[in-house]
């Protein structure tokens, strides 16, 4: 048994190393595409198929979520308009066409398993890493989109994967930098957390990944991508998924802060995960120590061969059937996608907003940067990335007085930020805002449900909701044409 099959790295550099085309050669089962990997569409298709070359049922994956998360579009936004914007819309026809557009980009690009969709219910506010990347926080609906996107993102030949499982919804930390606690009882989880996973399993997502969370009502001992009852238990047994179980990213706190990423590895497997993500800039030598620590394992007794040749075997059956796909054209058929005015349609406008809006000649933008969350990471965001110079940039540590007083008296400032109420200096800046001139202020983040003090609540910062909140402010009073 080679496990070399159930790993999938990311590497450094817009070309194949050597070394990972010397691992993929020798039966490495994936490598996983961030944003640092993507130079330009054509570059990604040379990447691809160098990586196809030397090992043509590698699986090639990349977190594309079709919103403020987006790989290919790191660089400029996203043109999609992003999960929550989708969820308020309502329409799972909507949600199936963005699912099959981005499987069509991904298709061109030769990826063959996308990272997404976001499965989890929001239900907390606070919430750093998921927020807009959900569908809402009614699991009904969630449920329902959830299908919608990745039926049509499979309808390309791209594998889709439902994630986080068991649900990321109720955190207030992120898992990228701490180990969160869902602390919700086995009812709440069963009737909210579980609900879009049965539905992403009924309409056969190829893939599902764990979350580096601990749930003491289904493990207090384990967290998930740990844990053999969720794993396996639930997932496999309770639920019935066939497929894939593929890990979060094993580089992350929540995962290996205590434990390194080998015994990480060894872990996911015995609870029952398949193919381990290994991480963003991984090494020949990483990946030399992790099949290692796999293989003392076994020898060890501490994984069953059994159960890593599972994992190998549903690897390599995925692997295959994308291999085998890529050859089977696929034409759209008119999938229809989501436009700046259908995302307009979204967002939460106030009365006084449109009233300010219709009474204004000119505007002034000011820009609050919170720090971008490891998911999302830094990308162009918002109306900033659609073509708006803000007057002012705002952000944590800084002085808003001295950037404050760039704006030009008499006009309607639109402050825009994202999760406003999770960050003291935004809170800082809108109230000195609001002391010196006529403000409007835009959440482009992840409201709180009552929508105290904001205008505007966007439900998404991607390019293309960015684009629709100036054409709703107006374009003249932004300044592009």
């Amino acid at each position: 048994m080679n496990a070399l099959t159930v790993l999938m790295p990311g590497f450094v550099g817009t070309d194949a190393p050597e070394w990972l085309v010397a691992r993929l050669a020798e039966g490495l089962g994936g490598v996983c595409l961030f944003a640092e990997n993507v130079a330009s569409a054509p570059q990604v298709r040379d990447l691809t198929a160098s990586l196809y070359e030397a090992r043509g049922s590698a699986i090639v994956s990349m977190d594309e979520e079709g919103g403020d998360v987006s790989r290919l579009h790191q660089r400029e936004g996203s043109p999609f308009p992003g999960n929550a914007v989708l969820g308020r819309l309502g329409d799972a026809t909507l949600t199936r066409g963005v699912g099959e557009l981005v499987g069509l980009e991904l298709r061109r690009a030769g990826v063959g398993l996308a990272l997404a969709p976001d499965a989890d219910v929001n239900s907390n506010p606070d919430n750093p890493v998921i927020g807009v990347r959900s569908f809402g926080a009614d699991p009904v609906e969630v449920a329902v989109h959830t299908a919608a996107w990745t039926e049509g993102l499979q309808s390309t030949g791209v594998a889709a994967c439902a994630k986080h499982f068991p649900g990321h919804g109720d955190t207030s930390q992120d898992s990228h930098v701490a180990l969160p606690v869902v602390s919700a009882d086995e009812v709440t989880l069963r009737s909210r957390e579980l609900v879009p996973f049965r539905a992403a399993i009924a309409a056969g997502t190829r893939t599902v990944m764990t979350s580096h969370i601990v749930v003491p009502a289904l493990d207090a001992d384990h967290p998930a991508t740990f844990s053999r009852r969720i794993l396996t238990g639930l997932l496999r047994e309770e639920l019935g998924f066939e497929g894939v179980i593929v890990t979060d990213a094993l580089d992350m706190a929540g995962a290996s802060g205590d434990r390194g990423i080998p015994a990480a590895a060894v872990a996911a497997l015995v609870a029952g995960a398949d193919l381990l993500c290994i991480g963003t800039r991984n090494t020949d030598a990483q990946i030399g120590e992790i099949a290692a620590a796999i293989d003392a394992a076994v020898a060890d007794g501490t994984l069953p061969a059994a159960r890593l040749a599972d994992a190998i075997a549903r690897v390599e059956s995925l692997g295959d059937d994308l291999a085998a796909g890529r050859s089977v054209p696929v034409a759209a058929d008119d999938a229809r996608g989501v436009g700046s005015d259908d995302v307009q349609r979204a967002f939460h406008v106030s009365a006084r907003a449109q009233t300010l809006l219709d009474r204004a000649d000119t505007v002034s933008f000011v820009a609050l940067e919170s720090p971008a969350n490891v998911a999302v990471g830094n990308a162009p965001w918002g109306p900033f990335a659609a073509g708006v110079t803000p007057a002012a940039r705002i952000a944590g540590g800084t002085d808003p007085a001295a950037e404050l007083d760039t704006i030009a008296p008499g006009r309607l400032v639109v402050v825009v930020g994202k999760d406003l109420h999770r960050h003291a200096f935004a809170r800082e800046a809108i109230d000195a805002l609001r002391s010196k001139h006529t403000i409007i202020v835009v959440d482009m983040g992840w409201p709180l449900p009552a929508f105290e003090g904001i205008d505007i609540a966007t439900f998404g910062a991607s390019r293309l909701v960015g684009q629709g909140l100036i054409e709703l402010i107006g374009r003249d009073s932004c300044g592009l044409g």
